[in-house]
């Protein structure tokens, strides 16, 4: 079968931790092949069906020249086995489109995973309010003082933009409420843009749990993203130190109740965030920590994702 993932350019991968190319590694270890390309190679002609221009590669098994390229061809995207979209956010406007894109590839008889209309419909912070039972305390809002009523009521909490990733633009605001409405100013833009607020979790302390879900499964270990020195942030692009940890009887009924929904929508992988017995953020674009759960545990997540592909498309 022949895969094409639609990623970020693979000259810019980093193999010793990137989950999109450990997907890769473990398809062609099953015989399967594997094609490139980024969302910009993507195109859709009147009566036409959505053709992309694609590279056929061969992993080498090498650390530095990690990739050959075998071919460059323009090519139909119903023509393969599957598509799996890969792009890292932002989820700005050319993402949108993509989806679009992929949709109509759909239309055409492509099957891609995650699916792209799933993709629109769940932005990954604002997600989570479909499932309030498992979160903390949270507002979404672009006004200025339904926050400072927020923070009235709960002293110590966070503020971030519904489009960051990475930990990007996230601050914390404690009981004085020191530089809060600088803060508010940056992120609401003077109530054009809208904000996530929650109320601060202690539990950070023990690190921002990445659970991740495969075909509706959650896998039995999590990464938890841990802050380092006086950082509030988890996350590895801001520092987080990544530990993996058997997933708690919590992490796992938290798994199994958003994994249901999300496979039924088509969503194929997600990851989901937990700092303490709380959800945070639902990520559906382009999980990630595979190959960091797999170095500490020995559990194959890469196996498992390509095992539940197949199963998706009934080779197994």
């Amino acid at each position: 079968m022949n895969l094409l993932f639609v990623a970020d350019p693979v000259e810019h991968f980093k193999i010793y931790k990137d989950t999109t190319f450990s997907m890769m590694r473990e398809a062609q270890r099953r015989g399967h092949t594997v094609s490139v390309c980024e969302p910009r190679h993507i195109r859709w002609q009147q009566g036409s069906q959505v053709l992309a221009r694609v590279r056929d590669l061969h992993l080498t098994g090498d650390a530095q020249d990690w990739y050959a390229v075998t071919g460059e061809r323009q090519v139909a995207l119903s023509s393969f086995g599957a598509v799996l979209m890969r792009k890292d956010p932002p989820f700005d406007s050319e993402y949108f489109y993509a989806t679009h894109l992929l949709e109509q590839a759909e239309r055409d008889g492509a099957r891609v995973f995650n699916k792209p209309r799933a993709l629109r419909d769940h932005p990954e912070k604002l997600a989570i309010m479909e499932f309030p039972d498992l979160i903390g305390p949270t507002l979404v809002t672009r006004d200025a003082q339904d926050i400072r009523a927020f923070h009235q009521e709960h002293q110590d909490i966070i503020l971030k933009p519904l489009d960051g990733m990475g930990g990007m633009g996230i601050f914390r605001v404690k009981a004085d409420g020191l530089n809060l409405g600088s803060i508010i100013e940056t992120l609401n833009k003077e109530g054009t843009e809208t904000v996530m607020v929650q109320k601060f979790l202690p539990e950070i302390s023990e690190g921002d749990k990445r659970v991740l879900i495969i075909g509706g499964e959650p896998v039995p270990y999590c990464l938890a993203r841990i802050p380092q020195g006086s950082e509030v942030r988890g996350n590895l692009a801001a520092g987080g130190k990544g530990v993996a940890r058997a997933l708690t009887e919590r992490d796992m009924e938290i798994g199994r109740q958003i994994g249901a929904v999300l496979l039924e929508r088509g969503m194929l992988l997600a990851g989901v965030d937990v700092i303490g017995e709380c959800v945070t953020e639902i990520n559906v674009t382009s999980p990630t920590c595979f190959q960091e759960i797999h170095d500490q545990t020995g559990c194959d997540v890469p196996a498992l994702f390509i095992d539940a592909l197949e199963k998706q498309l009934n080779l197994r």
